[in-house]
């Protein structure tokens, strides 16, 4: 587990951010990216009929939308032990391989980073 207060100050808003949209709208889990100009977008996960995304995977495509062309770093809060590899590879796609992926459970507390490979 690493310890929030060691993260950067804009690594630590991403899971802040994360976190409240999870506990918002009730949600298995939260998540926000960073794009290259410093803006964030935060989602939760989207389970519809006909639709169905990942956290994570909403927050990049709310970054494509936005007209991001890059990302600096990703969060999800989550219940799983690690971020999925489909999230991951979202994530990869916008951001590149070397992306932060930063994986913290429910209380906010960063589980584990990894790269989006």
């Amino acid at each position: 587990m690493t310890d929030n207060s060691a993260l950067d100050p804009e690594d630590r808003k991403i899971v802040t951010l994360a976190r409240s949209a999870r506990a918002r709208n009730g949600v298995p889990e939260g998540a926000a990216v960073r794009d290259e100009t410093g803006r964030t977008y935060v989602a939760g996960t989207v389970a519809l009929d006909s639709l169905k995304l990942s956290a994570l995977q909403t927050a990049v495509a709310m970054a494509v939308a936005s007209g991001a062309r890059s990302l600096e770093a990703a969060a999800v809060v989550t219940e799983a032990a690690e971020a999925a590899p489909e999230d991951r590879a979202a994530v990869r796609d916008l951001g590149g391989p070397e992306t932060p992926v930063l994986v913290a459970g429910p209380d906010g507390a960063v589980r584990t980073t990894v790269t989006a490979g």
